[in-house]
């Protein structure tokens, strides 16, 4: 059971860290979509989580705050990344679906150095007209994509071959929208390359 984190800023943003404080890196955790029951208890964020901090990183999941279309989630990110950068050495940051998106909008316009990004299954634009497959090209450190070839839920194309473009790591998978019984390799898939990333 991890450590309840309240991160500052406007909106009101509960958070879970998992490891130690006294780790030299932390991952921020983004999770999926708020109005479809997203939260930082999703078992791919977990799984994610998990992995890092057997390996001594830690792991912050959180909450959005009230709903925004995409805008406040991205402030609740950059916020929790200045909340890491503050108690961590070194700060990355992984996203599922809408939270992919968000992790990306957010590294990319954040004033904090951000050592590695993973996206799990990120959809390419935010109801907000936010565009996750631009901020691409606004990210210059370690960005890994992960997609599901099955997946017919999220619209990932455009992120993947923007990703690809831009010489970025692109990792397919034989899965849905969801991972449905894959939470090992999407584990296995973001953890080893944001361990790799963070410490590189």
């Amino acid at each position: 059971m991890g450590e309840t984190v309240f991160v500052p800023g406007a909106r009101r943003v509960e958070a879970t860290l998992d490891g130690s404080r006294d780790a030299d890196a932390c991952v921020v955790a983004c999770p999926p979509h708020p109005q479809h029951r997203g939260h930082r208890g999703d078992a791919r964020l977990s799984a994610v989580s998990d992995y890092l901090t057997e390996r001594d990183i830690a792991c912050l999941r959180f909450d959005y705050g009230p709903w925004d279309e995409g805008r406040g989630e991205r402030e609740d990110a950059r916020n929790a990344l200045r909340w890491a950068a503050d108690g961590y050495e070194r700060v990355g940051v992984f996203g599922f679906s809408f939270g992919g998106s968000i992790a990306a909008l957010a590294a990319a316009t954040t004033e904090i150095e951000v050592f590695a990004v993973s996206l799990l299954a990120p959809t390419a634009e935010l109801e907000c007209g936010l565009s996750a497959a631009d901020a691409l090209d606004d990210i210059v450190v370690p960005t890994q994509v992960v997609y599901g070839e099955r997946d017919t839920t999220a619209d990932w194309r455009p992120v993947v071959e923007r990703a690809r473009e831009n010489g970025m790591t692109v990792v397919e998978l034989s899965a849905d929208h969801f991972f449905v019984g894959k939470t090992d390799q999407v584990a296995e898939a973001a953890g080893e390359f944001l361990v790799a990333s963070v410490r590189a």
